[in-house]
């Protein structure tokens, strides 16, 4: 079966993982992570999409973000995996290949959906037993979000600017949604869209994303096709 074409529009929000071939590690220290994360700022610049969050793994990095052009997701990501690669290949003295085939990216309804997303992301570094809580963690957007450091590269959405009507509001705010954290229902609806590709949110959104794409947004129902009456 044909694989499905990735789920890309502009001006929609995309959630995006890339992991390394055998979920080995894709950096090794600091200098890695440095190299990875100033390639990502430049090339998001470049292409003019906007980062809202991301999480720097020892075997993958999530983002969430909005392209201002259809080709957006899909060159930034083309084009730092290809760069980052001859940077780390070598400077550690390897070759081959680095990432697990494809990236994957899907999109998300914002209203409903992004700040979930955002907290999914920063507690990554928390499942994986790599910290206590998100805020220890220093290569995620969480910091910048919870009002601990500031990053002149993440672009606030929409909807985190409206958890409050001051800077310490929102932080406030949003450091007790990550606190909270989320439930089975929600971090399950989460990493089956973003593994398999399909879109998440409600029915008007999946409706209003079917006129700009033709690509399926959601998983056909199991079992054979009803047959059409004679």
């Amino acid at each position: 079966m044909a694989r499905l074409a990735r789920l890309t529009l502009p001006g929609q929000v995309h959630h995006v993982m890339h992991r390394g071939n055998n979920r080995q590690a894709i950096v090794l220290d600091d200098t890695d992570r440095d190299t990875l994360l100033d390639l990502l700022w430049a090339r998001a610049e470049q292409l003019k999409v906007a980062v809202h969050a991301y999480v720097l793994m020892p075997d993958h990095f999530q983002l969430l973000c909005t392209p201002s052009t259809a080709d957006g997701v899909p060159r930034l990501m083309q084009g730092v995996g290809r760069d980052y690669v001859r940077c780390f290949n070598r400077r550690h003295g390897r070759s081959g290949t680095l990432w697990e085939g494809r990236y994957r990216s899907t999109l998300i309804q914002a209203e409903r959906h992004l700040l979930s997303c955002m907290v999914f992301i920063d507690l990554d570094p928390v499942r994986e037993g790599l910290c206590a809580d998100a805020q220890s963690y220093l290569w995620s957007s969480h910091r910048h979000h919870a009002g601990q450091a500031q990053d002149r590269h993440i672009t606030p959405h929409a909807m985190y600017w409206a958890l409050g009507n001051t800077p310490f509001a929102r932080e406030a705010a949003y450091a007790d949604l990550v606190r909270a954290g989320l439930n089975a229902q929600q971090m399950g609806a989460i990493a089956n869209s973003l593994w398999h590709g399909w879109a998440l949110g409600d029915p008007d959104y999946l409706a209003s994303l079917s006129k700009d794409t033709d690509r399926r947004l959601i998983p056909a129902r199991a079992g054979r096709p009803k047959k059409t009456p004679p």
